[in-house]
């Protein structure tokens, strides 16, 4: 098993203000696979995958990832493990203002030892003509672009997804979600979406819904469909 998620709980506050946001979540995925932790605002999910990518720590309960738990690793096992397997793409671009295109996808390629060919994946991206423009100068579906552009140059393990369309319209949502599949095809990188938008579900191999920081489905996708043909 690739990517095993076993009890995990997680609480914020102490006292009578303390909210328990994860109560017990156990479930894996396997290499290469495409999953959506999907859940209305408020459910763990965005908590979820922040002890997954090692930004967050669990109470009780652990990750591993191709058998190497997480939790054992120490602060700087756990940036190398960062660093070299895991790919993050927010919902906000994060991109460095004053270096184009090209120069913030190289940004991640300078993180990893299997990097991919940095014009090839523009190329892929869509973004080749427009590789010296600074973001200031991209529309926002460019900018989520780049950003996926340099989470995947270092052709991570895990790519986590966090509401990556959440600040898109449909078009440029669509052709987000596209990429990502592309991505995820070609390179065989295994993706873990965030998203609150049940469409996107339909275009997975796993779909996890959490509900009150508990998960409340886990299946695998028999009718898988691709992102050109989802409709919200």
């Amino acid at each position: 098993m690739f990517l095993e998620i076993k009890g995990l709980k997680k609480g914020f506050g102490s006292g009578d203000s303390r909210t328990e946001v994860l109560r017990g979540i156990d479930f894996s995925v396997e290499k290469g696979e495409f999953c959506v932790l999907l859940g209305p605002s408020g459910s763990g999910k965005s908590t979820l995958l922040n002890i997954i990518g090692g930004i967050d720590e669990p109470d009780e309960g652990y990750i591993s990832i191709n058998g190497e738990k997480t939790g054992d690793m120490k602060e700087k096992a756990l940036t190398i493990y960062r660093r070299k397997h895991l790919g993050y793409v927010f919902q906000m671009y994060n991109l460095i203002p004053n270096l184009n295109v090209k120069e913030n996808v190289e940004v991640g390629a300078y993180l990893s030892d299997k990097a991919l060919d940095i014009d090839e994946l523009l190329h892929t991206l869509g973004l080749y003509e427009h590789r010296h423009k600074l973001p200031n100068q991209l529309s926002g579906g460019q900018q989520q672009r780049t950003a996926i552009g340099r989470a995947i140059v270092k052709n991570p393990d895990i790519l986590l997804c966090d509401e990556p369309t959440g600040a898109l319209d449909y078009n440029t949502s669509k052709e987000i979600l596209r990429l990502i599949e592309q991505v995820n095809q070609k390179y065989g990188n295994t993706v873990i979406m965030v998203t609150h938008n049940d469409a996107i579900k339909n275009m997975a191999d796993r779909v996890v819904k959490l509900r009150d920081g508990q998960i409340r489905k886990n299946y695998i996708n028999e009718s898988k469909v691709a992102a050109d043909d989802l409709d919200w």
